[in-house]
């Protein structure tokens, strides 16, 4: 059948969550929580990561909090929160097909106190002076250009911080074939008389995926775990506890945190 032009993006069936979820059919990461488990989506159950519970469980929660989002993805994240009784989420997109999959979230499931914002979220916080209870950056720190600089940024918005991202370790890197290829260089950076290592990550035929979720360039820079750890104390955070640490993760060794200043 010949396309028929603007008349393609018209419906012809009755309304039904699915036919929202397929307007990005083939593009979705996440599977939804009930009472949608059963429609065609991704299949990641970011919607009940077990992950962002332990975060919850592990800061004493946050019943009537704010909480300030980065990347929020699908807005598994989101919801997770905002069942936990967070006051207000602030969640900032930059992927703006990922950014239409977060309303479609917040249309299907309820989400009230959910405010999706489209942009990015470094200038954002290299203006804003607004504190938050809580910032949550799961999936995102691997992805930038400038970790260190964003490290440094949560730190002046916020005393607590949970974060998931992969790391760079050379042994388990240079053993997976998989992996090798993906990091062509590593350069010193100095950050404040702190001395670390940024290692160039390429995205390479990923960047060809409609669904592609991750930064805002053809690269982004890991940084090691130790040098993460060694940033985290220098920026302020005297405390971190480290959980679902994944060495062998078939994407790059991996660990999440909740980072708290005394």
């Amino acid at each position: 059948m010949a396309s028929t032009g603007i008349l393609d993006a018209y419906m012809r069936t009755a309304p039904t969550p699915q036919n929202a979820i397929d307007l990005f059919k083939g593009e979705w990461s996440s599977k939804m929580p009930p009472p949608y488990a059963e429609l065609t989506g991704g299949g990641i159950p970011l919607f009940q990561d077990s992950r962002v519970a332990w975060a919850l469980q592990e800061m004493g929660g946050v019943l009537g909090q704010s909480v300030l989002e980065l990347g929020p993805l699908e807005g598994g994240h989101s919801y997770m929160l905002e069942q936990a009784g967070a006051a207000s989420i602030y969640s900032i997109e930059a992927n703006s097909r990922a950014f239409l999959k977060c309303l479609i979230s917040k249309e299907l499931l309820g989400m009230k106190r959910v405010s999706y914002q489209l942009g990015d979220f470094m200038p954002f916080l290299e203006s804003a002076t607004t504190q938050y209870d809580m910032i949550l950056s799961a999936g995102v720190l691997y992805h930038m250009k400038d970790p260190l600089r964003l490290l440094k940024l949560i730190s002046q918005h916020t005393r607590r911080t949970y974060i998931w991202t992969h790391y760079y370790d050379d042994s388990i890197i240079k053993s997976n074939p998989n992996l090798r290829g993906k990091f062509p260089s590593s350069k010193p950076t100095e950050v404040e008389g702190l001395k670390l290592t940024l290692n160039r990550q390429e995205y390479q035929v990923s960047l060809q995926h409609p669904g592609f979720c991750g930064g805002n360039e053809e690269y982004s820079y890991w940084l090691t775990r130790k040098d993460m750890l060694a940033a985290l104390a220098h920026f302020g955070f005297s405390k971190v506890t480290v959980g679902h640490e994944q060495p062998d993760h078939p994407h790059g060794p991996c660990f999440g945190f909740v980072a708290t200043k005394g």
